[in-house]
């Protein structure tokens, strides 16, 4: 049976949520249009996938992708609609990016913000809680948004990260750090 990737690119509805300076709504736009040299402050989340034998999946973002193309991250991350649940978006998006469904859906960095410009001149700004959830199935990736799939052991992914960051995002990159401090399970500490 073929993945059924949830499209989204072309959707009126593809809205996100805008934030004040408090991490407050306070708008929308669509989505195609937020990302630019002057990004807004909006709602974003990121997912750290587990299997169940404990291995990470992380992947490597579509060269097509508007930034940080080919670059490796996260399981995957993506954006809720105004008012749409943070559990439900994330079902949501790891249909659309990965054909999965996921499992066990919790918060680890529900306070996670950024602001990163790539070498294009493009910003991220965003409040963007992480999360863990689990999978019982392999991934189909969606083309348009991942190039490459790899399940991963955590503490490899640490050294990784510590030795070569220009390599991963800046959202997985100050990500991981932040999981090490808290002792996330799932996640060590480079050493």
């Amino acid at each position: 049976m073929a993945p059924e990737h949830v499209t989204t690119e072309q959707d009126p509805d593809d809205l996100v949520v805008l934030l004040d300076d408090q991490g407050r709504p306070c708008g929308t736009a669509p989505r195609p249009t937020v990302h630019t040299t002057t990004t807004p402050l909006h709602l974003a989340f990121s997912c750290y996938l587990f299997s169940a034998a404990g291995q990470l999946l992380v992947t490597r973002r579509a060269l097509s992708k508007a930034t940080w193309p080919g670059v490796w991250t996260n399981s995957f991350c993506g954006h809720p609609r105004p008012g749409e649940d943070l559990t439900d978006a994330i079902a949501r998006h790891a249909r659309h990016e990965l054909g999965l469904r996921v499992d066990d859906v919790e918060v680890l960095l529900p306070d996670f913000r950024y602001r990163a410009t790539d070498a294009g001149g493009v910003v991220e700004n965003e409040v963007c809680p992480v999360w863990f959830a689990t999978t019982d199935a392999e991934p189909t990736p969606n083309p348009d948004e991942v190039a490459e799939v790899r399940w991963v052991e955590t503490v490899d992914l640490g050294r990784a990260v510590a030795a070569t960051p220009w390599a991963f995002s800046p959202w997985m990159v100050e990500q991981v750090r932040g999981l090490a401090e808290i002792g996330a399970p799932g996640l060590t500490r480079p050493s």
